[in-house]
């Protein structure tokens, strides 16, 4: 559940008086468009993607105009582009026009919640406008600190004279950076990124910090994050009937992270908890059809809901259902189990069954009453199924899912729609 992009970011930092450039979205007139460029010279134009999506610089995917009709070609360039990166591949819905902020100096900002030191940690460097990832480590400081006092101004100053940072931008960037945390603590935010901050200087040469790139992610099970009104439709990777039906429940209790990986996949893979997504994800390639977390104790209601949605979607071309997660801390096993073995027999009882091989790995709460409810849901059904307990390693499972689903593609399929009394034609 991620958010980039100056469009919504603009209006975020807005609550904490952070400056941002001068932002026109894709309703934005001629007669707009060319008074920017009037009074700023230049300006950026941004396709505007659903989600996180990163890279899209070094892809070629921003644009700058000095003048109207390039600021029109390059709007019309990337209006609706397709980005690919890594696994992901995202369609623009429109762009942003920017005004162009110029800098010498440019910096790289976040607060993320960092598992290394279980506490929220500010990354912080003078190098902005590049991948982290790419920076000299001498020049990147990553700091620690206390919740409960925030990030003060005495951090953020160590910080910058840690790394050497210039001494022209350390008291602004001192004045103005603790305010993200406001931004990021009262939101229910696990992290929050700006890069670049370009340092504008105005007429007697004082910089200012100009935010000109944003990213945030939410934690759907803090409340927090409703205060800001968003629409939902922010939410959801694409524009999918799928992926909708499932936003349409993100309002709830629980989580509900999707993304489709290959529709012509084979193996519908529902995952419980960023870990395991994370493995499932990397160990079934292209056989999975989405990728998912739906951890975070979701009630019987909710789970049921997705899983009828998953079902009805992507189950009639599944060879296996694969549910799969660790040893759960607080999800209760036979809740979740109980609604997705009820979402699969009430699928089957309206439109009928369909050949299917169920795997199951997962460890934590009730497991063994969960296992229970979904082993005589696919002996009611006619299913053929395998469970692996908490002491079962992940990958193991995967591997076991996998070889299922080989099986399954060389005629399995076919004995298991036997077993259900399916004509031929709907074995394949």
């Amino acid at each position: 559940m991620q958010i980039t992009g100056m469009l919504q970011g603009a209006r975020l930092l807005q609550f904490v008086d952070f400056p941002t450039p001068e932002i026109l979205g894709p309703d934005a007139s001629e007669a707009q468009i060319k008074d920017m460029l009037d009074r700023h010279g230049s300006v950026f134009i941004k396709p505007v993607f659903k989600g996180g999506v990163g890279k899209k610089g070094k892809a070629g995917l921003v644009g700058r105009a000095s003048d109207l009709k390039t600021a029109l070609a390059e709007k019309e360039r990337l209006y609706f582009v397709e980005h690919r990166h890594a696994n992901q591949c995202a369609k623009s819905n429109g762009v942003t026009f920017e005004a162009a902020v110029p800098a010498q100096h440019e910096v790289y900002f976040s607060i993320t919640d960092a598992t290394q030191f279980r506490a929220p940690t500010m990354t912080l460097t003078h190098c902005g406008g590049m991948d982290i990832e790419e920076i000299d480590k001498t020049r990147v400081a990553q700091v620690p600190f206390d919740p409960l006092t925030g990030l003060k101004a005495f951090v953020v100053a160590n910080a910058l004279a840690d790394i050497g940072a210039p001494k022209e931008i350390i008291s602004p960037l001192v004045q103005h950076l603790p305010r993200l945390w406001e931004l990021y603590h009262d939101f229910g935010m696990t992290t929050l990124e700006l890069n670049p901050i370009r340092m504008r200087a105005d007429r007697r040469g004082r910089l200012t910090p100009v935010a000109c790139d944003f990213k945030c992610g939410f934690d759907r099970d803090d409340p927090r994050w409703h205060r800001l009104d968003l629409p939902a439709h922010l939410f959801a990777a694409d524009y999918s009937d799928f992926e909708q039906e499932i936003n349409q429940l993100r309002t709830h209790q629980g989580q509900s992270d999707v993304y489709v990986i290959n529709p012509q996949g084979s193996i519908l893979a529902p995952t419980f908890g960023g870990g395991a997504n994370s493995l499932v994800t990397e160990m079934l390639g292209d056989d999975a059809i989405i990728s998912s977390d739906f951890g975070g104790n979701p009630p019987y209601e909710k789970m049921k809901a997705v899983a009828a949605i998953c079902f009805k979607h992507w189950l009639r071309q599944a060879n296996v259902l694969f549910v799969i997660g660790g040893k759960s801390n607080n999800t209760d096993i036979f809740e979740t189990f109980r609604a997705m073995a009820d979402a699969l027999r009430e699928h089957f009882s309206k439109h009928g069954p369909t050949p299917l091989y169920v795997v199951i790995g997962r460890g934590g709460p009730n497991l063994v009453r969960g296992m229970g409810v979904f082993r005589d849901t696919c002996e009611a059904l006619g299913l053929p199924y395998r469970f692996f307990g908490f002491d079962s390693a992940m990958s193991e499972v995967v591997d076991h899912a996998r070889n299922v689903n080989e099986w399954m593609k060389s005629g399995g399929r076919a004995q298991v729609a036997r077993r259900l009394g399916l004509a031929a034609a709907h074995a394949a």
